[in-house]
């Protein structure tokens, strides 16, 4: 039995699971898979200039350049040694080596990183626009239908709106918010959240936070400051500092990542809009340019769409085609 093969099985057991991410990966399914498909009807053997076209469009599917170097070098190696000539023969090894790239240092876990004593603080990063107040309440929504007692913290003070777009999320999931008043010190409104999280046994908290990525000096400076509220309050906390990327920016979302990396502690990424673009091969990318883990990917607008990141069922939904 094949990796793709095996790759089916995790879905036979889980319908609702195999139609989000069938669902959410079509676009960039149809973008990569399809073009693959005619790449290997045109070319009756393997040649350099299969290669290179092959390096197009892995490119265009936004893996990254590096990412796509390393792959196609693997390919190379692998065909030579396995004196593969047929390109209707690479599909199921070039799905072996995208896994392998991924995997190369082990399975990542997309599990959070639940604190045992207390409550379990979640901050969430990114800069404006890419949802990130959606996805807190999305995260919200699973959380308390899983029967965790959440509550949210409007942290981003600055952003007009912000403060209210958390608030009425809230009210739409059943999630308590704290919030501070206008243009308050993010710090002072995350002391409260913690305080009452604590004195009335909250599981979990997650902490909104401002985007303001074009001054990274005054956001470096506010996040250390946050940091250090939430760690006197909770050792050890925050026990996950999620990072919100739009999947649909493409090659900017790996500047992003990489910046944000540099000025605070990233444990995991949330990948947003997944499903609204061609491009969802950014996911290898990023595990490439920065070796942050995907923890969750958005894969539909519905408050059940934000599924933990699986590296089976995210190849599996990339290769969907072949079964057809």
């Amino acid at each position: 039995m094949g990796l793709f093969d095996k790759l089916k099985e995790v879905f036979k057991n889980n319908k609702e699971e195999a139609v989000l991410y069938d669902k959410g990966l079509s676009k960039t399914r149809k973008n990569f898979f399809d073009n693959l498909s005619l790449l290997n009807s045109k070319y009756k053997q393997i040649t350099n200039e299969y290669f290179d076209n092959l390096e197009d469009l892995l490119i265009m599917a936004d893996i990254g350049v590096n990412t796509v170097m390393t792959f196609i070098e693997r390919l190379r190696t692998r065909v030579k040694k396995e004196n593969i000539t047929d390109p209707s023969l690479l599909t199921e090894i070039i799905i072996d080596e995208l896994f392998i790239i991924y995997v190369d240092e082990g399975i990542i876990s997309s599990k959070i990183n639940y604190n045992n004593e207390g409550p379990t603080v979640i901050l969430f990063v990114g800069v404006n626009g890419v949802g990130k107040t959606t996805t807190i309440a999305k995260l919200a929504y699973q959380m308390i239908r899983d029967g965790k007692k959440v509550l949210l913290v409007a942290g981003d003070t600055f952003r007009a709106g912000a403060v209210e777009q958390l608030d009425e999320w809230g009210s739409r999931v059943g999630a308590r918010v704290i919030k501070g008043p206008e243009q308050a010190d993010p710090s002072s409104v995350i002391y409260d959240g913690l305080d009452i999280a604590l004195a009335e046994k909250y599981d979990c908290v997650l902490i909104d936070t401002a985007g303001r990525l074009q001054n990274k000096v005054n956001l470096m400076n506010e996040l250390s400051k946050i940091n250090k509220v939430i760690g006197n309050f909770i050792p050890d906390a925050p026990h996950e500092t999620l990072l919100v990327i739009d999947a649909t920016t493409g090659q900017n979302g790996i500047s992003q990542a990489s910046a944000f990396k540099s000025i605070t502690n990233v444990t995991g990424i949330v990948l947003t809009k997944l499903d609204g673009t061609a491009k969802g091969g950014i996911v290898l990318a990023i595990k490439e340019s920065v070796d942050i883990p995907v923890k969750y990917i958005g894969l539909g607008e519905r408050l059940e769409d934000l599924r933990p990141f699986d590296i089976e069922k995210y190849i599996y939904g990339l290769f969907k085609g072949m079964d057809d």
